[in-house]
């Protein structure tokens, strides 16, 4: 099933796992899948790994489990800035051979110490592509903060139109902290003619290392009642954890009173985690 039918009948949830490191056996991730099965997601995605590393056999064998084994849509991510039109295509056929339906297209990070292939400069040359070799579902991501590698706010939300004329057919967030930055810019996207329902990306913070990681990735805006929060918390794991889950509800509880599409909740992996924001939130998306 494509998952953007989801949308047609109630507010999305949505579950993001990563693949196991290469030192680590690939069973790993199964355990936290079968925590996560009880939590009933619309639908569980796989990236491929921190900074888009290419581990891509892994990212689709635990799609295909998800879709075959545990009996959910799953979406693949499949980045292109190190892939060539050879890869994609073989990447394709396996993801159709599995059943998948739906997939994620990046165009990934940049890695410095690996030339980018020239086939694919930008997602949309990936979404353009994949439309052109399948009947696939294929989402976007968006940045409610702009890209940090555009030039500014309103030539991103071009460069987003772009990408969902190509053929994307919904969109997920980057991580934010401050809701008030994806209302401004759903405005935006509405004023641009982006009309394809558009999901939340929710990551709870549970320790200051994780959000350091994330400013230096992405340049997330942190609002002053979350830099009290770590402040206050940051030396006491068990606190510390509790409240950024806390502070994860309080932004679901406010994106979907005012109507979101849907939450994607990144899990980190952490069954613990997404069961505490499920219990809090689950009975307000189901409304």
């Amino acid at each position: 099933m494509k998952t953007v039918e989801f949308f047609k009948k109630k507010q999305v949830l949505s579950f993001e796992v990563f693949p196991p490191k290469r030192t680590s056996p690939i069973e790993t991730i199964y355990s936290t899948l079968d925590e996560l099965k009880g939590l009933h997601p619309d639908y569980i995605s796989v990236t491929y790994g921190a900074g888009g590393s290419l581990n891509n056999s892994k990212t689709l064998e635990i799609a295909a489990n998800i879709k075959n084994r545990y009996e959910f849509e799953s979406v693949a991510h499949l980045p292109c800035i190190n892939l060539t039109k050879e890869d994609v295509l073989l990447a394709l056929n396996t993801i159709r051979e599995n059943g998948i339906e739906n997939i994620l297209a990046l165009r990934g990070d940049i890695n410095p110490d690996i030339p980018p292939c020239t086939d694919f400069s930008h997602a949309s040359d990936l979404v353009t592509f994949i439309r052109e070799h399948g009947d696939f579902n294929i989402i976007g991501a968006c940045y409610p903060e702009g890209h940090p590698e555009s030039k500014n706010i309103v030539d991103d939300i071009h460069n987003l139109k772009r990408k969902v004329d190509a053929g994307v057919s919904q969109l997920t967030t980057q991580l934010f902290l401050d809701n008030e930055y994806f209302y401004t810019f759903r405005e935006r996207a509405a004023l641009a003619g982006i009309n394809v329902p558009i999901e939340a990306g929710i990551m709870p913070v549970v320790n200051k290392k994780q959000i350091e990681r994330m400013v230096s990735l992405c340049g997330v805006h942190l609002p002053t009642k979350f830099i009290k929060m770590m402040a206050r918390y940051e030396n006491n794991p068990i606190a510390m954890r509790d409240a950024g889950i806390a502070y994860a509800v309080d932004q679901i509880v406010d994106l979907a009173a005012q109507g979101v599409d849907g939450i994607h909740l990144y899990t980190m992996n952490n069954p613990y985690i997404a069961q505490k924001i499920y219990e809090a939130v689950y009975r307000l998306l189901a409304a």
